[in-house]
């Protein structure tokens, strides 16, 4: 059993930055996906970024990459969302997300573990 909590979440004016945390414990042996993914007010689960955790190979959706970076540090079993220049259509609920299998990355069907979410809101 794993168990993701996220963290860093909170309220930003738009241009600013924030650091979302993922934490995994339990049983984290053969995790090959994390992600990110997001979801706003009357909208579908859309996803933000993908790191494979074997190789630490990056993906992102066209409108988060430039501005939001996903990193790892498997020392802490902890996945990482930089966020910057956060604009108001980013205001959405942060979702951690793994898997032990494979899929498209940026796809929520690909993951069968979710964290609890962390609200991001953009304020202008």
């Amino acid at each position: 059993q794993v168990h993701l909590a996220e963290s860093g979440g909170g309220s930003v004016q738009a241009g600013g930055s924030l650091r979302l945390s993922c934490a995994a414990s339990g049983y984290t042996d053969s995790l090959t996906w994390m992600g990110w993914f997001r979801q706003a007010p009357g909208k579908e689960r859309e996803g933000v970024a993908a790191i494979y955790v074997r190789d630490g190979h990056t993906y992102y959706v066209d409108s988060m990459q430039g501005r939001f970076t996903i990193s790892q540090d498997n020392a802490k079993n902890t996945v990482y969302l930089q966020m910057n220049s956060l604009k108001p259509e980013d205001t959405a609920m942060y979702y951690c997300a793994t898997t032990r299998g494979d899929g498209w990355p940026l796809t929520s069907s690909t993951y069968n573990i979710w964290g609890q979410g962390a609200q991001v809101t953009v304020s202008s």
